[in-house]
């Protein structure tokens, strides 16, 4: 089994200012003139922390990480103005631009792996090569399953206390109902809101139960921009026209792609990642057993770090080398 790579501190941190008031946080790690890597974090609103930049061998990738519009470091925080998939694919070619980088290669999951591909897609001539795991379409029946009635099935505990907040009278629209109090004037309501609609995700991202896990989701300013900006993205259907990102595979149908998903995938079911591999010709699908959502589940970790190591051979075009 592969694990994380050993805890590295960057080399260089970054502001960088966008649309207003936007100003995003990032940081570059590892090999200064090492292969360009951009680490796409969950949510959306989830942000980065130290662990972002343990995927890449130090030796090998020039890390980039960096906190999406209204999360993590970046500013200011849970703000939904100017802040949608379409400036988000913006802000990294900025940021691309403003690094110097000419091309890189894209590594995101769960929303990560939504944002990946409306990037590439956008600018194909950009990608190196993609590592995509725990595969988000933003489709509505992938929201409807999370957020209305599906997964409800499998976790009807976990589901009563996402229930909890909102009125029965209300709960036919669970996301209009959150939305209107993660986005209304009344805080109390606002931080009880985002504090379960955080947990109920945290509860339901690993295979076993796993209280840490669930502790850091609902932290409360993790759980605010979380709530806050997952609710918006997924009350305007992520930004994305219906299916948008399995029609337009044909723009990205050469770049080589790695999709990393595990079979109980209940937050994003493993039929996301099959459909997406059946559209998508130069992609390698591994189905991690007994494995969850969450990239710390130990099969997913061990293949990403196997697929980060693969993949710096393929581009850097060096022979393989015995792993541990």
């Amino acid at each position: 089994m592969q694990i994380l790579f050993p805890a590295i501190k960057p080399y260089a941190r970054h502001s960088l200012a966008v649309e207003q008031p936007h100003v995003l946080y990032l940081d570059e790690s590892g090999r200064q003139d090492g292969l360009p890597v951009v680490f796409l974090h969950g949510g959306p609103g989830a942000g980065c922390d130290a662990a972002s930049r343990r995927w890449f061998d130090p030796n090998l990738y020039r890390i980039i990480t960096f906190d999406q519009r209204g999360c993590g470091r970046s500013t200011p925080h849970a703000e939904l103005q100017n802040n949608n998939t379409w400036q988000l694919v913006d802000d990294l070619e900025r940021i691309r631009e403003y690094l110097g980088v000419e091309q890189w290669l894209v590594f995101g999951g769960s929303w990560g792996s939504t944002l990946a591909l409306a990037y590439a897609q956008t600018h194909p001539e950009r990608v190196l090569g993609l590592i995509l795991r725990g595969i988000f379409l933003c489709r509505e029946e992938e929201i409807h399953w999370f957020y209305q009635q599906g997964a409800s099935r499998i976790f009807p505990d976990y589901w009563e206390d996402y229930l909890a907040p909102i009125p029965p009278k209300e709960q036919g629209d669970m996301l209009g109902a959150y939305y209107q109090r993660l986005t209304g004037s009344d805080q109390i309501a606002q931080l009880h809101a985002a504090k379960a609609w955080a947990s109920w995700e945290g509860r339901t991202a690993t295979l076993r139960p796993n209280p840490a896990f669930v502790t850091r989701f609902s932290e409360t300013q993790r759980a605010l921009a979380l709530a806050r900006i997952e609710c918006h993205y997924f009350m305007h259907g992520a930004f994305l026209e219906d299916n948008q990102l399995l029609k337009h595979m044909p723009k990205i149908a050469h770049i080589p792609g790695i999709i990393v998903h595990g079979r109980y995938d209940l937050i994003c079911p493993l039929q996301n990642a099959w459909s997406l591999h059946q559209a998508w010709p130069a992609s390698e699908l591994q189905i991690i057993r007994e494995a969850g959502h969450s990239a710390a589940e130990p099969g997913i970790t061990d293949a990403l770090i196997r697929a980060t190591c693969q993949m710096a051979r393929k581009l850097l075009k060096r022979p393989p080398q015995e792993e541990a």
